[in-house]
Parts: structure tokens; sequence; C-alpha cells
């Protein structure tokens, strides 16, 4: 378990004020000046020797995203985009960040965008969050007018400015390219890659899309060493996490957590259990809804990390951890999220614009058991087809819960048709 002088962030749960002098008592924009004199290698090279992994929920390694930046400007400006889109469902971590530690995430982007060049970042968020987006400003300002922003920022010799830029409320924009676009105030839909946005991104200049706690941690890695933050975790899964445990649990919560730790532990210590004991664990979707479900037999000892989660055919994404117990009808559930990506997919590609509404429908008459058992094949089918044949993982997102549904809950698929058509053909009889 996480000690708690080992955590980043030291007011997740808003205990403390959440202003520039009481974040400054909790070690935050400490020596902020020093460390970017440091120089734009020393801070990618920490970066990198600390095994960050992206916590928006693909898990690339973030300093060697940062290095893919050009080294030297052609006359272009390079931007620093921050992806506080955080709209996919069950995943409220980034949420918690802004509106009660926002200075972490402020003093991460001064650090992040030097170490990439950039005189400007962009934190893009979610349109629902209004009053996170009220914090956030706030919190800026205070920047700005202590002189941590702006001209000669926190006394670097680096000029810095941070905007913040409110979404429309689109789960497509949480797509990086699909959130330049809307950023440049276009419509939110992905671009064909390449060009890669570190070459060509926000107004066809050299860009890195990050999420909200990637940078966040950045300063105190810095100050604590790369060392110390490789220690928590598995090899090439280090680090501190924040994961959000919702669902069939007796306290859910948001809690910073060493990475891979058990499921159980995690559970136990901080959720106070499954409801109804751990044998009314029916399945688990261990990162955010568009990762595959696991059954709960097969969770209770799982490692939760990018690895491991993997290993067991789904993911640990934004480790947004959504608990379901027996009373769960599973196939309405992974109906209703089909439903949601049906809603969100944009229409740029033809497999997702018709793919999405096609698994809806089927998915309908699963849930109402009024499909044939020859459809499940079917269907499965469908999403092989969307899957990886978009421009954007929105396909994916779409296409792997209900593989996972299919590939741990086929039985209780089957059960529920036999049974529609058991007490149909018993209903003709008794005419």
């Amino acid at each position: 378990m996480l000690k708690d002088e080992d955590r980043i962030f030291t007011n997740l749960y808003g205990m403390y004020d959440r202003s520039l002098a009481v974040a400054k008592k909790r070690g935050h924009w400490d020596n902020t000046g020093k460390m970017i004199k440091n120089g734009r290698e020393w801070i990618v090279e920490k970066v990198k020797g600390s095994g960050l992994r992206g916590r928006g929920g693909a898990g690339f390694p973030t300093g060697l995203k940062w290095s893919f930046m050009p080294k030297e400007s052609d006359g272009r400006p390079s931007y620093l985009v921050v992806n506080a889109d955080e709209s996919e469902p069950g995943t409220c971590k980034d949420r918690e960040i802004m509106r009660h530690d926002p200075h972490t995430l402020i003093e991460g982007c001064l650090i992040a965008s030097f170490a990439m060049n950039a005189n400007a970042c962009y934190i893009y968020i979610r349109g629902e969050y209004i009053r996170e987006r009220e914090v956030l400003q706030g919190a800026i300002d205070e920047a700005y007018n202590a002189g941590l922003l702006g001209k000669n920022a926190a006394k670097s010799g680096w000029d810095f400015d941070l905007y913040l830029h409110h979404g429309a409320g689109a789960y497509i924009c949480g797509e990086e390219t699909a959130l330049l676009e809307s950023l440049e105030g276009r419509k939110g839909m992905p671009r064909m890659k390449p060009p890669f946005p570190a070459g060509a991104g926000l107004y066809g200049c050299p860009t890195t899309v990050n999420n909200v706690e990637s940078i966040a941690v950045v300063p105190t890695i810095l100050r604590r060493g790369p060392e110390w933050f490789s220690n928590f975790g598995r090899p090439n899964n280090s680090g501190t996490k924040l994961f959000a445990i919702s669902g069939h649990v007796n306290t859910p919560c948001v809690v910073e957590e060493a990475m891979s730790i058990s499921f159980e532990e995690l559970i136990e210590k901080h959720c106070g259990g499954i409801r109804g004991g751990w044998e009314n664990l029916k399945a688990v979707i261990p990162g955010g809804s568009s990762v595959p479900c696991i059954r709960g037999e097969n969770m209770r000892h799982a490692i939760m990390d990018f690895d491991y989660l993997r290993e067991q055919r789904s993911g640990l994404g934004t480790a947004a951890v959504i608990v379901m117990d027996q009373s769960t009808d599973i196939i309405k559930a992974i109906w209703r999220l089909s439903k949601f990506y049906k809603h969100e997919s944009c229409g740029q590609c033809t497999p997702c614009r018709e793919g999405t509404g096609w698994m809806m429908r089927v998915m309908e008459r699963l849930v109402t058991g009024e499909a044939g058992v020859e459809e499940i094949d079917m269907l499965l089918d469908v999403t092989k087809q969307v899957e990886g044949h978009t421009i954007c993982a929105l396909g994916d997102a779409a296409a792997w819960p209900i593989q996972g549904l299919i590939r741990n809950f086929r039985d209780e698929i089957e059960d529920r048709i036999r049974h529609k058509r058991t007490s149909h053909t018993s209903a003709v009889a008794a005419e």
C-alpha cells in the first residue's frame, strides 16, 4: 500500500485549500525555475528514466513521446496540448486533479512545455466540466499574478503562456487529432496519420498531446528523482497511478496507489470490499468502458498494470475500474456501452459509422433474447471488421466490450436466447 509521504497528489479529496499559497506549502512550485535551467535534455532524460507511461489510456512512454519533438525550430512554434477531455465512461480521475490540485498540472505544463521548446500550452477541458474549468482558470490567473507564468516564467528565463479551452462535450475530441481539429475551430474529426502531431499538429506546427495526469506528475518526478518513481510497480509499469473505482463496491473512490497493486488489495484497502462479498463478483471492466470485461473469478488476483491486463486480453486504459456484481445484467450493460459508442461516432469512417449502429441493434436483440444463436458469431465477425479498420481507435473501443462479453459470457447469451424460445414455444402450446 502506498505511504502518504509518497503520494504526488496531496489534495485529491479537497481537504486543503487549493490556492497557490497552500499548494506551495505542500511542496509545489519549489525551485521550478532552477529545474528548468538544467536544460531540456536533462528533463527529458529524467522523465525517460522514471519509466512514466502515458496515463490517458494507451500507456506510451512519456519521455520517448517528448523526444519525438524537433530539437531545433525550423521557424514554426511548438505546442504542448493537455488532453483534459475526460469523456471515457467510468473515468473521473483528471477531474479531481483539476478541481482540487490544479497547481500540480499548471507547474507540469510549464516544465513539459520548456522540455519540448514550446512557449505556449493549451489545456483542452471537457465541455461538461464547468466548475473544474472555473477552478483551473482561477489557478492559472493566480500563477500569472505571481509571475510563475508569462514573461520569464518562475524566473526561469523562459516565456510561457497557458490557455484553457472549453470543449463542447464530444467524446471523439478525446482522440488527440480530433482534439486538435476542435481546438482549431473545426468539427472534431480525427486526422489521418502520418503526419503525426510531433511533425504537424496544432496549426500545422510540432505538437505533443498528453493526458492531465501524465503532465501533473512530472514536477514531483524531477524533485524526487526518476529512481524514486520507478521503484513503484513492476518493470515497465512503474510509478504511482490514480485509480477510479466505481460500481458494486462498498465505497467507490478515486485513489492514488502504486502501479502493479493487486486488484484484491485495491478493493479491500480502499473500497471496503465487493458489495455482497467476493463470491458476488461477476465481472470487472478494469480500464474504462472501451476495454474488454474480465470474469470476476479471473480478476480477484489480477495485477493492476498495463502488461498484466493486456495478457488477460483486456487493458489498464485509464484505470477506471467498473465493478459489477451478480445482480448486473451484463448483456444489457454492454448494450448500453454499444449505444454510447454509436452515438459518439463522428461518422468519418464507414466501418465505424455503419458498424456501431449495426452492433448496437444486434446487442438490443441479445438483451431481449430475440436474436438467434447464430447471430452471436455474426456479431463477433462484425466487431472484427470494425476493429483496426478506422482512422482512430473509436472503432476498436466499440468492438472490444462486445468481444469481451462474447468471450466471457457466451453461455449467458445463449441461455437467454434458449429461455426466450422455450417460453415462446410454451405460450404457443398453451393456446
